[in-house]
């Protein structure tokens, strides 16, 4: 094989998978490191559906960023690391600070070290961040303009006064697309997490003189997405529901707002900021561009599956959760020509065609959602009476 490999940590998560379809597709080749995460993989990872994996431009190491051995294995011939490895998942995140710490900031931590200590040929690193780094993130003020309101409190929660607030004038707020060069506000510490993990990489990188592309990726869903972790991914938890025509719960009113990125999309923005020199020294948004309500998905969702389950809003709420969010893809686009492709609907169609054939599995939204009722995260004086959609 080649000595020009692209290495992909968390290369078997399905971000990592459709990056490297998008990469070998263009005549790269491809080294996939991955830990097998049991919440993602399950307890017996299956890879064996998986035809990507039988390309002659892929290999495949099993392995842990946070163990630094890995990194004398894994980095020989490899020219440019796409960093996806970590832990994911606002709400679990603020109870197992530990672990998610110790793998996004310290499997960061163990690669950058190597990199600072030992001989190399890495020429590039891209790094996977997150659009939670900005908390709540850019609204419009019509008295104060642009504005970054503060995380939402418990109180603001319990009295079920959902929307943000303008913090300097304390009026109502409209959402609006957030740049990159909105002020940054974690609101969890999965966010906390993400964003040490950025200025590890410009830090640490710069030092090297190594150029780095980091990426803020807004909700990103398709197929593949794993339908086991009750964390992430709230269109896998509606899938799973829908099927077992389970009632579908909506936190808060069920307006809260996200930017739906289709995986295909998010895969080839990666591989624009690996293969062009335009991007180098940025941070980018990548997302659709576009709000869409957890209420909406849930019946976009309800209808494609033909399935009875009723909706409900039961006015629970989890802390650390923002109340709206999409991306500004002025800078993506400018630099590296990106356009997302895949709408919606049409990437609704795809993840609900592909759900179909795969296993259904057990609701783990209950045991989760206990998780964070037994340490106070969670609502427990929620309203008992939900409404219906």
């Amino acid at each position: 094989m080649k000595e020009d490999k692209i290495l992909i940590t968390g290369g078997l998560g399905f971000i990592g998978l459709e990056t490297a379809k998008a990469l070998v597709e263009q005549g790269q080749q491809v080294l996939l490191l991955d830990n097998l995460n049991p919440q993602i993989h399950g307890a017996v990872p299956d890879l064996s559906s998986l035809a990507i994996l039988r390309h002659p431009l892929i290999e495949i190491v099993r392995g842990d960023v946070c163990d630094p051995s890995v990194w004398s294995r894994v980095l020989n011939g490899v020219s440019c690391v796409v960093h996806l490895a970590a832990e994911t998942g606002t709400a679990q995140s603020m109870y197992q600070i530990c672990r998610y710490s110790d793998t996004n900031v310290g499997g960061t931590a163990s690669l950058l070290d190597y990199l600072a200590n030992h001989s190399h040929n890495v020429q590039k690193v891209v790094l996977a961040s997150s659009r939670s780094v900005y908390g709540e993130g850019a609204y419009m003020c019509e008295h104060c303009g642009l504005v970054y309101p503060p995380m939402r409190s418990e109180s603001m929660f319990h009295a079920h006064e959902w929307e943000p607030v303008c913090p300097e004038c304390h009026q109502t707020v409209r959402a609006t697309a957030t740049p990159e060069f909105a002020k940054t506000s974690p609101a969890s510490i999965y966010a906390a997490t993400k964003l040490a993990q950025e200025d590890l990489v410009r830090i640490a990188t710069h030092a090297l003189g190594i150029p780095v592309v980091i990426f803020r990726f807004q909700n990103v869903y398709g197929e593949g997405q794993s339908l086991k972790n009750p964390y992430t991914g709230i269109l896998s938890i509606f899938s799973n529901q829908l099927r077992q025509n389970l009632t579908i719960n909506l936190y808060e009113d069920g307006e809260e707002s996200r930017d739906f990125v289709h995986v295909s999309d998010v895969a080839r923005a990666v591989a624009l900021g690996v293969l062009s020199e335009e991007g180098n020294a940025s941070t980018f948004n990548v997302g659709s561009g576009y709000p869409t309500s957890v209420a909406r998905i849930a019946h976009l969702l309800k209808d494609r599956f033909r399935i009875a389950s009723k909706i409900v809003v039961s006015g629970q709420y989890r802390l650390g959760d923002i109340r709206h969010g999409y991306a500004d893809l002025s800078a993506i686009r400018a630099k590296l020509g990106f356009v997302p492709n895949i709408s919606l609907e049409e990437g609704l169609d795809r993840f609900v065609a592909w759900v179909r054939t795969q296993r259904i599995e057990p609701d783990r939204l209950a045991t989760a959602t206990q998780e964070l009722l037994a340490r106070g995260l969670m609502d427990r004086n929620s309203e008992t009476k939900a409404a219906s959609l």
